[in-house]
Formats: structure tokens, C-alpha cells, sequence
């Protein structure tokens, strides 16, 4: 857990929480080995399906980066949808906070959602914002019946998740737990009259969040959960309902689910599903980028209005099952520790930075892009290549994939040798 002390007049609070200089410090080389091999901040033009063209050297690749896991991203009636909405409204913008003046359509996406995911839902412009927004309301104490809540962080929480720790920590309590520690979780409920979690439920480098583990502390303890399901919405659940979502009969008022409509939704921006009006109604007022930020643009609505006409129908259904079987070909073909999840993620761990960076440049030399993962996006020592599976993949990408890391594991083990 986090080195804290404590105040004299006060509830026990954290040191620090960012040390971004040792950070960069410990970090810079591998960026810098990742830019120089040129596997980082690619620009490509999109071909179809899962294919691109680098546009530095004018070649088509298969891409295993993009998180589009239903493969909905450049779906015809997505694209369509974004462009009826801009052409309908005669703008792509609205420079206004949301607390003044909003779109039509947008109310009617919200709306659509909230009816789609059964809560109540307030769209932002990313993940990044939602979270933003939400965790000094939830550090306030204005979600927890007054009482200012322990806000404890999964280690593993995604960066949008964790940056946040210090603005928490100015409002009250705050420490961080080893990643899906419910031994711990439940000692700091057991020792705290109240007690926020905040954890991903699909996690972006492989797993998730046990969540009936934490349905159970929710329901002995009155834990409230934060759960940022971007990587789960769309593959599970009713209607797409999301990883987090489906677990639910109803939110209430100790859960609120966050979720991307930009990964497996196809579309673009965020958003906050919540479980009670008095719950919206303080969003709608005090959230920071509710009340001092713009909305989604016309292009995002209508791309997502559209999303959700197909998350109605049979395809969405099709899509995961597509997914699902070409997860089942990846796991046979190149056995990894996540291959038992039901998730869209897989890791390939290396351990050296170094020779992770070198194995991405391999790939990409033979045609297929997929992520080197270094510190500080996972811990020092557990490098390696996150590959991301969409239903859009065909088996003949998966295959000459698995084919290409075979190759490249060989190289490694002659240059080793």
C-alpha cells in the first residue's frame, strides 16, 4: 500500500503519488529506442478491414494495434451516420460547456444509451474526461451519503485512473492496493466506515477485475465501485452492455460504470453509466468537463447513434462471435497466460525493453504492427508485445501473424545464443 502519514488534524494522507521526472528519467531510453526503430507514432492511411498503408513507405501492413474489437470502426453505417449527422446540423462544433447549450441530437443519444445499457448515461468527449470528471465528485464524499470516502486504487488502474491520485488525495484518503488484492481491499473495508474502489474491469494489458469478488465486498461492506470498463463495452452483456455492465442487475448508487464509445463501440468519446437521477443531476452540475468543456462533436453523435442501431441488432451478436472464434485460433496457434480469458487482449512477454522494441520492428518488417509494451505502461523487467484481436481480423492474418512471431522468436534466440 501507498507510505502515508498522518495529519494532525486530519485523515491519513499520502506523501506523494507521482514522481513524473523519475518516470521519464527511467523511461526515456525505451521511447527513444522505440522512435528511432520506428514503431512508435506511425501514420498510415486506412485500406480494409484490419489492413493500413504506412504512409513513409507507401506498403500495406496488418494492424493488431487499433482496440476497434468488433471491427466496427470503419463500418459502413457508422461512417454514413457521422456524416448524416454533420450535414444535418451544418456544423462539426459547438464551442459552449454543456451546462449552457447542447445539440439536439445529443440529448437524444444520451438518451438512446441510457435506454441501450439500462443506466443513466452522460456521454463525454473521451474516457480520459469521464474519469476526469468523476473522481473528485466520488473523493468528495457527495456519492457516499456525505461521508468522504478510503479511495483505493487497483495498482494496475489505467493510467486515466491513476493520474489522477493526487487531485483525489486533496479531498481525502487515498492508497493503492497490488493488482486484484481483495485480501487487502477487504482489510481496508473492514478497517474504514467507507471505502471507494477504482479499478478497470477489462485491463489493457490482458485480465480484468474479479468481479464477483467485488460484488461481495459491495454487499458485506457498502463498497463503492469505480470501474472504467473501456476495453469491455460492446463484447458482453445485453445489447453490448459491457464486461462491468452485464454484471449488474441494476448500478444503484455504489457503482458507476465508466466506458469508451471509441474501442469496441466503434464510434468516438466516453462515457459515465449511473445508477440514480440524484447522481446525474450532480454530474450535470459539478462534473469538470460537464460544466467547463464541449460535447462531442456532430461527426461523434451520429457515428454513435449509429453504433447503437447496429448494437440492437442481430450483427452485434455475429461480430462477437466472430471475435470469439478468432480468439480461439490465436490461443491455439500462440498460447499466451491470458489465453484462457474470454478477452480480446493478449501479451507476449520478452522481459528485456530492448529486445521487445527489436521484436516490434521485426514484425513490422514483415507486415504486421502490433504494440511493444515497456515502463511504464507495465513494470520494469515484464516487456514484451500486446497484440489487440478484432472480429475483423481474417484467419489468414492470425495465421501468417503467429507464423511471423515464430520467426522473429527464432531470431532472437540465435542472436541470444
Amino acid at each position: 500500500m501507498s507510505n502515508a502519514v498522518q495529519p494532525p488534524d486530519g485523515p491519513r494522507l499520502p506523501t506523494h503519488f507521482r514522481n513524473t521526472a523519475t518516470m521519464i528519467d527511467a523511461a526515456g531510453a525505451n521511447f527513444e529506442a522505440a522512435h528511432y526503430q520506428g514503431i512508435m507514432a506511425l501514420y498510415a492511411a486506412p485500406v480494409s478491414g484490419r489492413t493500413v498503408r504506412l504512409t513513409a513507405e507507401d506498403r500495406d501492413i496488418t494492424d493488431f494495434v487499433r482496440c476497434s474489437y468488433l471491427g466496427l470502426d470503419n463500418h459502413p453505417e457508422i461512417v454514413e451516420g457521422a456524416e448524416r449527422a454533420v450535414h444535418d446540423a451544418g456544423t462539426l462544433h459547438w464551442s459552449c460547456a454543456r451546462t449552457r447549450l447542447n445539440f439536439s441530437i445529443l440529448g437524444e443519444l444520451e438518451e438512446n444509451l441510457s435506454d441501450l445499457f439500462q443506466a443513466r448515461v452522460i456521454t463525454f468527449t473521451t474516457v480520459l474526461a469521464a474519469n476526469m470528471s468523476a473522481l473528485p465528485l466520488l473523493a468528495s464524499g457527495h456519492l457516499t451519503g456525505g461521508v468522504k470516502p478510503l479511495v483505493v486504487f487497483d495498482r494496475s488502474a489505467h493510467a486515466t485512473l491513476a493520474q489522477h491520485k493526487a487531485t483525489v488525495a486533496g479531498e481525502t484518503a487515498v492508497e493503492t492496493i497490488q493488482h486484484n488484492d481483495m485480501i487487502a481491499l477487504e482489510v481496508l473495508c473492514r478497517s474504514h466506515p467507507c471505502v471507494a474502489y477504482v479499478c478497470d474491469g477489462v485491463y489493457s494489458m490482458g485480465g480484468s477485475a474479479p468481479l464477483k469478488a467485488l460484488c461481495a465486498l459491495q454487499e458485506r461492506y457498502g463498497l463503492f465501485l469505480y470501474i472504467d470498463d473501456a476495453h469491455g463495452i460492446s463484447l458482453f452483456g445485453e445489447n453490448g452492455s459491457g464486461f462491468a455492465r452485464s454484471e449488474f442487475a441494476e448500478l444503484g448508487d455504489r457503482t458507476i460504470v465508466a466506458a469508451s464509445l471509441g474501442k469496441g463501440f466503434g464510434a468516438s468519446g466516453g462515457i459515465l453509466m449511473l445508477g440514480t437521477a440524484a447522481q446525474e443531476l450532480l454530474f450535470r452540475r459539478f462534473a469538470v468537463a460537464h460544466a467547463f468543456s464541449a460535447s462531442l462533436n456532430t461527426a461523434a453523435i451520429g457515428a454513435a447513434a449509429a453504433s447503437a442501431a447496429i448494437h440492437r441488432s442481430r450483427e452485434l451478436a455475429e461480430r462477437q462471435h466472430a471475435l470469439r472464434r478468432n480468439l480461439a485460433l490465436l490461443d491455439q496457434l500462440l498460447p499466451t497466460r491470458d489465453r484462457t480469458m474470454d478477452l480480446p487482449i493478449r501479451t507476449l512477454r520478452f522481459g528485456d525493453e530492448l529486445i521487445s522494441v527489436a521484436a516490434a520492428r521485426q514484425l513490422l518488417k514483415l507486415g504486421f504492427y502490433t504494440s511493444a509494451i515497456f515502463f511504464p505502461t507495465v513494470a520494469r523487467g515484464d516487456a514484451g508485445l500486446r497484440i489487440c484481436l478484432t472480429a475483423s481480423h481474417t484467419e489468414a492474418q492470425i495465421r501468417d501473424l503467429c507464423l511471423a512471431i515464430e520467426v522473429v522468436r527464432a531470431e532472437i534466440r540465435d542472436a541470444g545464443a
